[in-house]
């Protein structure tokens, strides 16, 4: 028993420092999954206005829930405070069982993001994953006593504190850079046109149409094969889905850009050749209040005749911050959670590939060239 409980507590540590790290790498992923979560919870009618009020927090809860995968997953490969340890542990799973299968069984989400978006696991993996961690976990907390300490307690708790500074320093810097690897379809050296396009291998959704007619009062269903004769008022048309598809969403599936004039200026300015950029602003107001390497970026563009446009989905606050002699597009917010992992972006364009790209705090550091 000591063995397989040692083995287990290895594995399992092993698991959650890897979960927590690789999500860690891109925290605001987590953080727009949380944020699904809470408008999933608000529109069943579960507490709107706290669910409303806690995806403002989101970021926030994201950073601590990453931080505490680490640490836990940490503290149980070193066998520090093993009952502290092992209650959180189990505390953690069931949080996890819980969240996977709202998203198993009640279809409303996707996926739960547990391993983020550099390895999307499905709804049932991840479900039972965690009812097999669950099991390991109550193992742990019943057999503790089996768990024996690698270092002294000193030492592994300073092991555990400097872990913890560490995975939030990690988390910081990436929320002011870019993630560390970038699992999204806005990678470096993708072609965002290409990837607008739908998979060649897509198999699409298969649905059933049937017509409702009425006479006399009576209302009947029809197929399409079988409806009924002139005396019969249409009343509607309903379409079911039969069979899902598969692969059958492009990779890029929400980003278009609108002009001023809302004309989608997307395939247009994404085939125009040679060097150009893009510069994103998803939050004006998540950057430093003396943050002014944008305003930088816009003079340099127009003193070396660049072409650089804004994209924002907050357009009166850039035109007010930047002036009304720039090009702004507008995009949705939602595209742009994916475009732009910062407050700010910075794309270097080679026609419609990403050519580089860069995170608020590295602006200075950029050189425009054509």
């Amino acid at each position: 028993m000591k063995l397989f409980v040692n083995i287990a507590r290895i594995i399992t540590g092993a698991l959650f420092i890897f979960s927590g790290l690789i999500k860690a790498i891109d925290p605001r992923g987590l953080a727009y999954k949380m944020q699904e979560f809470f408008e999933a919870w608000a529109h069943s009618g579960f507490m709107p206005g706290m669910m409303g009020s806690l995806g403002h927090y989101a970021l926030s809860f994201s950073i601590i829930m990453i931080t505490l995968e680490v640490v836990v997953g940490l503290a149980l490969l070193l066998g520090w405070r093993t009952k502290l340890t092992t209650w959180m542990l189990l505390l953690l799973i069931l949080f996890f069982t819980f969240l996977t299968s709202y998203v198993l069984f009640s279809g409303k989400i996707r996926a739960c993001g547990c391993f983020g978006d550099c390895i999307p696991i499905t709804p049932v993996q991840t479900f039972t994953k965690d009812i097999i961690l669950l099991l390991i976990s109550l193992l742990l907390l019943v057999k503790r006593k089996y768990i024996q300490p690698l270092l002294k307690p000193l030492a592994a708790g300073m092991v555990v504190l400097a872990a913890t500074i560490a995975t939030l320093f990690l988390q910081w810097y990436v929320l002011r850079h870019l993630p560390v690897k970038d699992c999204l379809a806005y990678k470096v050296g993708n072609n965002i046109l290409e990837l607008r396009k739908m998979p060649a291998n897509a198999v699409p959704d298969k649905f059933s149409m049937s017509f409702i007619y009425e006479k006399n009062g009576e209302k009947k269903e029809y197929s399409a094969e079988s409806l009924p004769d002139s005396s019969w008022n249409f009343v509607d048309r309903k379409q079911t889905l039969m069979e899902a598809g598969k692969n059958n969403v492009p990779l890029i599936n929400d980003f278009n850009l609108y002009t001023a004039s809302g004309t989608d200026t997307t395939e247009a300015l994404l085939a125009h050749p040679g060097i150009y950029y893009l510069l994103f602003i998803k939050d004006l107001d998540g950057l430093p209040n003396n943050f002014k390497a944008g305003q930088d970026l816009l003079a340099a563009a127009q003193t070396a005749a660049i072409p650089l446009v804004i994209v924002t989905s907050q357009k009166e606050k850039v035109v007010q911050a930047f002036g009304k002699s720039i090009t702004v597009l507008t995009c949705d917010a939602t595209a742009l959670k994916t475009a732009a992992r910062a407050a700010a972006v910075l794309y270097k364009m080679n026609g419609p590939v990403i050519a580089n790209k860069w995170g608020w705090a590295d602006f200075h550091k950029v050189n425009l060239s054509k």
